[in-house]
Parts: structure tokens; C-alpha cells; sequence
């Protein structure tokens, strides 16, 4: 090989890492943007509704939570598999009809919702009748984000949501001109929809609806799968908030997602971890997959080290005036939940370590069973706590609940190493 041709292969090695590296960055600060807006959002509307309200809020949101998972796991998880770094050509179809499916998913959750909104009616209705109008906007809009990062465009993906966040600016103010659940619903919803129709101009791509039912089908192996993983996580969220207010009241509600809110700083860097995390745990596959039970355990104790420290800061730099001046009236109950909402993310954070190396690993089986499990504990553990002592109960009953699930996934990640290694040996 001639000293040029060294040069130009040593050369070419920076030019894909610099590549790499901006791609992460932007779905880093993407999700950053998302996050914090949502984030924002929340801690706006607790201030101006104040617990009740906002427990009724909150109910409406973990709803939009499972909605959502469910078209990821049908529309745009399958199209990250499958279609990332494809050609144009490819990718436009694909996305026309991922986008497509996102959007059905939404027009028919959203009958639901209006349909379950009327026939509930009272003070909690109306707020599903508005989630019902602003779902497939949402969905949409959340399909283009993936779409996307599919193409390798994560800086599109970032204007996209900068924009969502930046509409939202007005239509909360609006919206607190009315006061209500339903005005700040469809404040976020309006917000998401321009959004979406930026989305669509992005692209220059219409979803095309006759494609949903050929996109369901030629997904048929992954999206199941994925709509089971996806939707135990988001769904055992949902089941604890709706059982915690059967049996403490809305309000409880409101506390519960008061502390949550604490901590949505740090767990807005968490997500964006998760760009990174497993394309590294793969590589760390690839060299040497007796070194991923080191990098998971470094990975999760970092964050859980992290956590703690959050927490640590809640509990001595908020004082009661600077609680009220972030969540209002819900600062008064939302307080006792600093704890054991911290404890709970410590516990989460060890499990995100084992579920990067049982995704690197490809070992979706095992990964579902934790994930199904785990679900199961979480819903166990609140709703037990709830019974015991409201609110507060709740969140220690997620504390323990998130300490069992993490044996649960390591356990898992160490029999799936375990078996993976003989794998490596036999390999010439």
C-alpha cells in the first residue's frame, strides 16, 4: 500500500466518527428539547391547576403515554429496524406509510377517548374528549421525529420539536386565560398539530392511508413484538396512576406526577442516553462480550449516582417558597414524594444498564419477559402502597417494586452473556 493510499484510509476514519458523533448529538439534543418541553409543560399547568386539576391532567397524559408506545411499536420502531440508512427512494415509501399507520393509530384511540369522555362525563370527560381531538396530531407529529432519525436528519428532527416547543410559548398562554384541563390540552395538542404540519413540509411526504393495512402486514414479525414491550412499560404506568385514583382520590394523582416532575430534568438527560447506549453496548459485543457486564454495571451505576445526587439537591436547596415557586399548590404534597421518587430512578437507572446489554445481545425474548415482569412488580408495588398509604405509599411501593425488577433484568442479562460467550468461542 502506498503512503498515499495510508493517508486517505487513516483519513477517512475521522470523517465517519465526526459523522456519528453529530448524529448522536442531534438526537441527544432532540430529546432534550422534547423533554424538557414536556417537562415545562407540566410544571406550568401544576402551577396554574393545582392538585386536583392536575391529577386529572396527569391522567390524560400517562393515557397519551400507552397511546403513543402503541404506534411506535406498529409504526416507528419498525421503521428504525428496517429503513435507517436506506436509499431515498425506499425510505419515502416507507415512511409514508409508517406515518400513515402513526396517523390511524391516533384517528381511532382518539374516538375512543371522545367516545369513553362522553360516556364518563363529570369533571374527568371533558379532559378525554380533548385528548381524543389532539391524539392524532400527536402521533404524527411523533412519527416524523422517528422518520427522521431513520434518514440519518436528527437535526430535523430537532427543529421539528424546537418548534413544537416554541408554539406552545402562545397557546398556554391562551389557554390560561380559560383555566381549564380541556384549554391546556388542546393548547399542547394545537401546539403538536402546527408541528405536524411542519412535518409535512419537511418531508414534502402526504401518510398514505391505503398503505396501513400492507404496512401492518409487512411488519407483522416486529411490530407485535415491539407493541407487547412497548406497551407493558407505558401501560403499567397508566394502570398505577388509574388505580391510585380509585383508591386516594385525583389528587393523589397530582401528587404522584408532582414528584415525578422533580426529577424530569435528569430523567430528560437519562432518555437521551439511550441514543448512545446500546449502539455502544453493541461494539462492546463485538470486541469482547465478557467486558458488556462492566460496561452495564458502569453505565447504570453512573446514572444511578447521578440520581442520587439530584435528589440529594431537591431536598436541600427547595424550601417551601422555592417549591411553590415551581409547582404551585402541588409543592405541599409533591414534597414527601422527593424520596422515594429518587430511590425509584436510582433502581430504574440499573435497570436501563441491563436492558442496553440484553438489547446489544439481541436477546428481545428475554428482554420482553423482563420488561412483562417487571411491568407486573411496578403495578403490584404501587397499587399495594397506594392501599397502604395514598400517595406517599405509592411511591414506596414503586421503590421496592423497581429494586425486585432490577434482579430480575440482570439475572436475565447475566444467563444471556453467559450463553452468548460459547457462541464466541465456537466462532473461527
Amino acid at each position: 500500500m502506498t503512503t498515499t493510499g495510508r493517508h486517505r484510509k487513516s483519513g477517512a476514519k475521522p470523517s465517519g466518527l465526526r459523522a456519528m458523533a453529530g448524529r448522536l448529538s442531534w438526537g441527544l439534543g432532540d430529546q432534550a428539547v422534547s423533554s424538557l418541553t414536556n417537562f415545562a409543560v407540566g410544571i406550568y399547568v401544576a402551577r396554574e391547576l393545582g392538585v386536583t386539576a392536575f391529577g386529572i391532567f396527569s391522567l390524560a397524559w400517562v393515557t397519551y403515554g400507552v397511546l403513543i408506545n402503541i404506534s411506535r411499536g406498529l409504526a416507528t420502531d419498525p421503521l428504525m429496524v428496517r429503513f435507517s440508512g436506506v436509499g431515498t427512494g425506499v425510505w419515502r415509501a416507507a415512511v409514508a406509510r409508517s406515518s400513515a399507520t402513526a396517523l390511524a393509530v391516533g384517528a381511532l384511540a382518539g374516538l375512543l377517548s371522545v367516545v369513553f369522555g362522553i360516556v364518563v362525563g363529570g369533571s374527568l370527560g371533558p379532559a378525554f374528549v380533548a385528548l381524543g381531538v389532539i391524539l392524532p396530531a400527536l402521533l404524527l407529529q411523533d412519527s416524523w421525529r422517528f422518520a427522521f432519525f431513520a434518514s440519518g436528519e436528527g437535526q430535523k428532527a430537532f427543529v421539528n420539536d424546537a418548534l413544537w416547543g416554541v408554539a406552545m410559548i402562545p397557546a398556554m398562554v391562551l389557554a390560561d386565560l380559560h383555566g381549564s384541563v380541556v384549554a391546556f390540552l388542546l393548547a399542547w395538542g394545537g401546539a403538536a398539530a402546527v408541528a405536524a404540519g411542519y412535518g409535512y413540509l419537511q418531508t414534502g411526504l402526504r401518510p398514505r392511508l391505503d398503505g396501513v393495512r400492507s404496512w401492518l402486514h409487512d411488519q407483522r414479525d416486529l411490530g407485535p413484538r415491539y407493541l407487547v414491550e412497548n406497551v407493558s412499560n407505558s401501560g403499567g404506568s397508566q394502570i398505577r396512576m388509574y388505580g391510585l385514583g380509585a383508591i386516594a382520590g385525583v389528587a393523589a394523582v397530582g401528587t404522584v406526577r408532582g414528584g415525578e416532575l422533580l426529577l424530569g430534568p435528569f430523567l430528560a438527560v437519562l432518555m437521551g442516553l439511550a441514543f448512545v447506549a446500546v449502539p455502544e453496548a453493541a461494539r462492546v459485543v463485538r470486541r469482547n462480550v465478557r467486558r458488556l457486564r462492566t460496561f452495564c454495571l458502569v453505565l447504570g451505576g453512573g446514572q444511578a449516582l447521578a440520581a442520587l445526587l439530584w435528589g440529594g439537591a431537591l431536598l436541600l436547596v427547595l424550601n417551601d417558597r422555592l417549591g411553590e415557586l415551581v409547582l404551585g399548590d402541588v409543592w405541599h404534597t409533591a414534597e414527601a414524594m422527593i424520596i422515594p421518587a429518587t430511590l425509584s430512578v436510582v433502581n430504574a437507572s440499573f435497570i436501563t444498564g441491563a436492558a442496553t446489554g440484553l438489547r446489544a445481545l439481541g436477546a428481545a425474548k428475554r428482554s420482553m419477559r423482563c420488561q412483562l415482569v417487571a411491568s407486573a412488580l411496578y403495578v403490584i408495588g404501587g397499587l399495594s402502597g397506594a392501599a397502604i398509604g395514598g400517595a406517599v405509599g405509592s411511591g414506596w411501593g414503586v421503590a421496592c417494586a423497581t429494586f425486585a425488577g432490577a434482579f430480575v433484568w440482570w439475572s436475565q442479562l447475566h444467563v444471556a452473556i453467559r450463553e452468548h460467550v460459547p457462541e464466541e468461542a465456537r466462532t473461527p
